[in-house]
């Protein structure tokens, strides 16, 4: 249900709109007012209901109703915030990226779209329900990395001491699988509140060693980013996990209750629920030789001419009418390469978007792709040559440098998410779910 909707809802008394003179019809109840946005009652259940299906197949426990209910109420007004935020950033999402999107989670699951749509539907989502969803998750994650990334400065010392770190290791780490619960606290607690905290935190550790299942508990009453997910944060090796994760996992074993630990966002119960190793290798790089045109979209460019003439171009191409880099030089947009007749030069593919990336990676030598949509506008691309390095200790400097970078994001995403909530109005309307203001 689009914002205008919504707003209009609310302005008709938040819950009731008049269908005729005589008689009312309920259509949509509002839960919560976010900023200028509403969260209705259709999107709580929905959410509820996906989590209720989710920990079915997995065979997860669930904490009672009002208790799952407030967390996802939790979990839809942070997204509703960082929607709003992106709005009026002028971020969004273009319907070919959306569906290049789809067309990957399909080949990853090794799915049709026909067999995608076919477990939407046993899952109990429309299509349409499923893009918006899609469209959402790309959009919140473009904007986590928009507004974190200049947060996170990483010196070239602190990459050397952890590139030594792991040649010590000799490129062999263990891997965790850590669970979080998180009661969340403000960053300057009264005694009060740091009296409940802890009192709290005591009682779950309490039932956790008397065998309740952390992932109900973390349900229940994590703050934490993953607390829909039972508060698991999946498989990390110690040095991408977040700080206090890391020095908790350390002489610690499979299944142990780890805390409370005290942190700026809060007070920590964690746990390991799986282990496993990672035996040391060299690493192999792939860099790859292409070239491009590219075609941006505008208001005399359309998103379908731009796409029809880039096929125009590749029939063209294939027939030997004419060159990749003739067509490149005349009419690529992008000028970096155009004057070279549109030639990358060697490069990772990692180095590209991930759309590129992905569409340059599943190219043969010497094959020409399908036109395709990235953040920058329309490509065709042309492979031309792919190459393997060893490049083990450059890898290594990378992986450092990208282990530090996500343990920062994980640690700042937060930070943000709590600040961004912290300058919000935030009230939530049924008094089931809340007395007032979260």
């Amino acid at each position: 249900m689009n914002k205008r909707y919504k707003h209009w809802l609310l302005a008709a008394g938040l819950s009731l709109i008049a269908t005729t003179s005589h008689a009312v019809e309920l259509l949509d109840k509002v839960v919560a007012v976010v900023n200028k946005d509403v969260v209705l009652q259709s999107q709580l259940d929905g959410l509820v209901n996906q989590v209720k299906a989710s920990a079915q197949e997995a065979g997860q426990s669930l904490p009672d109703e009002t208790a799952l209910r407030k967390q996802a109420l939790e979990r839809l007004v942070l997204e509703s915030l960082q929607l709003q935020l992106a709005e009026r950033l002028g971020l969004r999402i273009t319907d070919t990226q959306l569906e290049q999107a789809i067309a990957t989670i399909g080949r990853n699951e090794g799915k049709t779209p026909e067999q995608v749509r076919a477990e939407l539907k046993k899952e109990g989502l429309t299509y349409s329900q499923f893009r918006e969803q899609v469209r959402n998750e790309i959009l919140l994650s473009e904007l986590a990395r928009n507004q974190v990334r200049r947060r996170i400065n990483i010196s070239d010392q602190e990459v050397k001491q952890v590139v030594q770190m792991i040649q010590e290791q000799g490129q062999s780490q263990g891997r965790y699988r850590v669970g979080n619960i998180l009661l969340p606290l403000p960053s300057e607690p009264s005694s009060e509140q740091l009296r409940q905290a802890s009192s709290k935190a005591e009682d779950l550790i309490k039932q956790l060693k008397q065998g309740a299942d952390f992932k109900e508990l973390a349900i229940a009453h994590s703050g934490g980013p993953k607390a829909l997910e039972g508060g698991d944060w999946g498989m990390m090796g110690v040095n991408e996990m977040p700080s206090l994760f890391s020095e908790a996992v350390k002489n610690n074993q499979k299944g142990d209750i780890i805390g409370p630990i005290r942190s700026g966002a809060g007070l920590h119960i964690i746990t390991i629920f799986d282990v496993e190793g990672q035996s040391a290798q060299t690493v192999q790089a792939v860099e790859v030789r292409a070239r491009h045109i590219l075609l941006k979209p505008s208001i005399i460019l359309s998103e379908e001419k731009a796409q029809s003439r880039l096929a125009e171009f590749a029939n063209s191409i294939r027939s030997g009418k004419t060159t990749m880099a003739a067509l490149a030089e005349q009419y690529s947009e992008d000028p970096g390469s155009a004057i070279q007749g549109g030639d990358l030069g060697w490069s990772s593919p990692d180095a590209y978007v991930p759309s590129f990336s992905e569409a340059v990676t599943r190219l043969n030598v010497g094959e020409l792709s399908e036109p395709f949509r990235s953040e920058h506008g329309w490509h065709l691309v042309l492979l031309e040559d792919k190459r393997m390095l060893d490049a083990t200790e450059e890898a290594t400097e990378q992986r450092a440098y990208q282990l530090i970078f996500n343990r920062r994001f994980s640690e700042e995403v937060q930070t943000w998410l709590d600040e961004l909530k912290d300058e919000a109005y935030i009230r939530v309307v049924d008094t089931q779910l809340s007395n007032g203001d979260l």
